[in-house]
């Protein structure tokens, strides 16, 4: 088993609000999600099961009333599924390991950087702040994160 996974008492300590959207495929307000502003260095790591998915230093203002980012921190851990609902065809973004939904990606982010955008749900993630990330197991990935 993987030291990241999706455990009943992981689901039972979702909101409301984040069991819509990572267990039924929901999607938050636009402009509404709490990390939409967040400018702390840090990790985003998935709600349900802990793996790590985007680093601060990734993360672009798009406009989209969504957290984007360029590309996931362990491309393992994100995989992306064809979604043909609401009569369009768009790549549906789920974490390998919890199997939440985050968000869709598309291909209109910054061309330097790859051209991708991660358009993804703040409910379906956890903030670990660069200070906390050791302490909270999340030490390989501090050299990705930018300095404060």
């Amino acid at each position: 088993m993987s030291k990241y996974s999706k455990t009943d008492e992981a689901i039972s300590r979702l909101s409301p609000e984040q069991f819509r959207i990572t267990q039924e495929s929901g999607t938050e307000a636009p402009g509404t999600g709490a990390y939409l502003d967040n400018k702390q260095p840090g990790l985003y790591v998935d709600i349900v099961s802990g793996e790590p998915l985007f680093v601060s230093s990734d993360k672009f203002e798009s406009g989209c009333g969504w957290p984007s980012f360029t590309k996931p921190v362990e491309p393992a851990h994100v995989k992306e599924v064809s979604d043909k609902t609401h009569a369009m065809i768009r790549t549906e973004v789920r974490s390998a390991h919890g199997d939440s939904h985050l968000g869709h990606v598309f291909p209109d982010g910054p061309p330097d950087r790859g051209g991708l955008r991660y358009c993804i749900n703040s409910a379906a993630l956890k903030f670990i702040p660069r200070d906390d990330m050791d302490a909270q197991g999340y030490g390989d990935f501090i050299n990705q994160v930018e300095e404060i």
